[in-house]
């Protein structure tokens, strides 16, 4: 009996599929490492309770480790409670077996995971009008690019490269925003674009100034006691929003340490409550733009 059950396991599918972004080696690999593996795992938003949007969700980690838990797997939960289909992805990251500087591997990566939910978007029952892009810390540096830099398709690729890669709304959480020295975090920029970078590549990928009219709109929260990511970042794409006409919506608590996630553990939050109410101000934000309605 233990045999059939063992048996009936393994046949059943995985919780929460892994798939790989490229079928073969990924642009820009440098060896065939984990590492320069990426790939998006799979939350499906229950039956009956799936409105059609999804997002793609980055963890943080100074582009040097992912916090794949409370930034990851966390996350894609809370957004399958309101109905939302989740893709936790597994960008490029420093690593002995991938060293850095990693530009353009992670943004590649980006991109790609938005275009294959839309490649994808009616095997997954979602909308692909409605895919978005949500990241912490790092991650949120990398989804500021992929809110900043994205194209309409590439004609010359799979299925896969001829859909869009500009996501339909963005989500930053205590993000790194900005390159530029002396603001922004220092393991982030040497991670991914090295000790010594050029000073165009820096002004590329600080994402404040890449804000135009057809950035996605976007919600941003942070704290006031976040000493690893300054909230300036966070002011300064919310002011680049405004300059640009993007919609945008902004939160900055006062309590909060760095990598506070959805503010659940008090190891994180220092046991003040409000910044746990961050998530619902989220809630809120999304269904006022419709994201959250059945379609």
């Amino acid at each position: 009996m233990f045999a059939v059950l063992l048996s009936l396991a393994a046949a059943q599918p995985p919780a929460h599929p892994v798939v790989p972004l490229w079928p073969g080696k990924a642009p820009h690999a440098v060896g065939d490492s984990d590492a320069d593996k990426p790939s998006l795992t799979v939350f499906a938003a229950p039956k009956g309770k799936a409105n059609g949007a999804a997002v793609v969700v980055c963890p943080g980690g100074g582009y040097g480790v992912l916090a794949a838990d409370h930034e990851g797997k966390q996350v894609a939960e809370w957004l399958n409670g309101i109905g939302v289909s989740a893709f936790v992805l597994k960008y490029r990251i420093a690593t002995k077996d991938r060293p850095g500087p990693l530009h353009p591997a992670p943004l590649a990566d980006a991109q790609r995971a938005i275009r294959l939910v839309r490649a994808k978007a009616a095997d997954y029952g979602v909308d692909p009008a409605r895919v978005g892009v949500w990241g912490f810390s790092a991650g949120g540096h990398l989804a500021s690019t992929a809110a900043t830099h994205f194209d309409a398709g590439r004609k010359d690729g799979d299925e896969v490269e001829r859909q869009s890669c500009r996501p339909d709304f963005a989500i930053l959480a205590y993000p790194v925003v900005t390159m530029e020295a002396g603001v922004t975090h220092g393991g982030s920029r040497r991670n991914l674009i090295g000790d010594k970078p050029d000073e165009k590549l820096v002004e590329l990928l600080s994402n404040e100034k890449q804000v135009t009219k057809e950035t996605p709109p976007v919600f941003l929260f942070h704290t006031s006691e976040d000493k690893a990511v300054v909230p300036e970042h966070a002011t300064r794409f919310y002011l680049a929003c405004k300059r640009a006409g993007v919609p945008v919506e902004l939160h900055i608590y006062e309590k909060g340490r760095h990598g506070v996630g959805l503010g659940r553990d008090p190891k994180w939050t220092g046991g003040e409550a409000s910044v746990a109410t961050w998530p619902n101000r989220l809630a809120d934000w999304m269904k006022s733009r419709g994201l959250l309605e059945k379609k």
